[in-house]
């Protein structure tokens, strides 16, 4: 979509208003479409969830890509929401519960990984596409994307059921065999089955081969009461810690980059289409990049400590943004250097948040709710994420208009001051900890947070 309205506008004759509603839209209807997911994954099982979602996906692109009317258009960019919030919803957790404690960070942070890569093939096929007629080019930009749609559709159905909603269906026998091909040993399998059968108020030594009774609120039922309208002091401070999380990670401005980058290309200096375009591939590629280095850091490093460090250096770029585009505003001559460092804020801003809050976000709010309550807590998660991305994906260009791009990028660098504070004193380590300690390690009234983000956790036979 970033390349394909710069050709929207002029084939179609509309104004920046329906640019952004355009732009907004689907994440408005990601919202619904991440709120229904989290029952959806509950009564039909993750995997199927993510066949339903790319069914969804397909729809929307053939929409978007036929597209002969501004109506048709928003409609299949609403149906393709839609899709995004059951799938944003579902990769994550999914990912989450068929990982090992050693190896969830990285596997859990695949999907954003990946998200990452369909960002920069869009740039790389907008450059392309860009070059053919102004009615086709963008209406391939996005109809191709139908094609991933489809394998995504076949090939999850060649991966496991998630063990965890298995156990939640009493069928133990099937859990245990799949948690057999995806742990590292037969040990590490038999003691996360048993785990996963406490969290979900079973028996821990009950027959393994047999179909049992699980508790009603385990399977879906009650569950937003019990997040809401009657928490526990631990359950309500993993729904702020992921709420929290989710909206910093829109608020401070990453949307605004991705969508809008050549805009705001063209507002630090460059003017014609093709060099936009082809600026917007090296944020593609600074993004790809970093979030694989992030992969590979956070089963090591561990979350919080990227997290603080990305905000960090966020701050920095946001703010030398700000600097150089009101410098440029209000120059009445071309400033090359002025040029350059806005290229360069721009892919550092991107390459800090890839590193950290981009990946963290989604490994993070997967794994810190209780069993019962993952897939509709996580939904709350991403509703709020959607809710955020669609309200700086609707209002930048009239944020930027109202109080000067440069101001709008130093508001984006003061609410990247906000969430670090956030980051720092609410949220935890979770680095190598399993799904099932996560309650635990949030008890307020048992836990106290030390300066390193560690949890004391006070046991009958001393600290941990």
């Amino acid at each position: 979509m970033s390349g394909a309205m710069l050709f929207i506008k002029e084939d179609l004759k509309i104004n920046d208003v329906q640019i952004e509603v355009l732009a907004g839209i689907l994440n408005i209807c990601a919202l619904v479409g991440s709120l229904a997911a989290g029952r959806t994954s509950d009564q039909i099982g993750r995997r199927y969830t993510i066949v339903l979602a790319s069914i969804i996906f397909l729809v929307g692109s053939v929409l978007m890509g036929y597209g002969p009317t501004y109506a048709v258009l928003l409609a299949g960019r609403c149906i393709a929401g839609v899709g995004v919030g059951f799938a944003l919803m579902i990769a994550p957790v999914y990912s989450a519960e068929i990982s090992s404690p050693s190896s969830r960070g990285f596997l859990t942070s695949l999907p954003e990984l990946c998200i990452s890569l369909g960002i920069l093939f869009g740039y790389v096929s907008n450059y392309f596409f860009g070059k053919l007629a102004l009615k086709l080019g963008w209406r391939m930009m996005l109809g191709v994307a139908g094609l991933p749609s489809i394998a995504l559709a076949f090939g999850i159905l060649k991966m496991p059921e998630s063990p965890r909603w298995l156990v939640l269906q009493g069928r133990l026998a099937e859990a245990k065999e799949i948690l057999l091909r995806v742990s590292n040993s037969k040990e590490e399998a038999e003691t996360r089955l048993r785990d996963i059968k406490l969290a979900a108020g079973i028996d821990e030594n009950c027959n393994d081969d047999v179909l049992v009774d699980v508790p009603t609120n385990s399977r879906g039922k009650g569950v937003w009461k019990e997040i809401l309208l009657r928490p526990t002091p631990a359950v309500r401070w993993i729904l702020i810690a992921a709420v929290g999380i989710h909206f910093f990670e829109h608020a401070t401005g990453i949307e605004a980059v991705v969508l809008y980058s050549p805009r705001i290309f063209k507002k630090a200096g460059v003017t014609r289409k093709d060099k936009l375009l082809l600026a917007t591939v090296g944020v593609g590629i600074t993004k790809t990049t970093f979030i694989l280095v992030a992969t590979l850091l956070l089963d090591r490093v561990g979350r919080r400590r990227l997290l603080l460090t990305s905000t960090g250096g966020m701050i920095v770029a946001l703010t030398g943004l700000g600097f150089c585009l009101t410098i440029v505003e209000h120059s009445k001559e071309e400033l090359v250097w002025a040029l350059g460092l806005s290229i360069a804020s721009v892919y550092m801003f991107v390459a800090f948040f890839s590193i950290g809050l981009g990946p963290i976000t989604w490994v993070y709010s997967s794994e810190i709710f209780p069993l019962r309550l993952r897939a509709q807590g996580m939904s709350i998660g991403v509703a709020v994420n959607r809710l955020m991305n669609a309200t700086i994906s609707m209002t930048f260009i009239s944020i930027y208009k109202g109080i000067t791009i440069g101001g709008t990028f130093f508001l984006f660098g003061g609410l990247a001051v906000l969430a670090w504070g956030f980051f720092y004193f609410l949220l935890p380590e979770t680095k190598g900890r399993s799904l099932e300690e996560m309650e635990v390690l949030f008890s307020r009234n048992r836990s106290k947070t030390s300066g390193n983000g560690d949890i004391e956790v006070q046991t009958r036979n001393g600290t941990v």
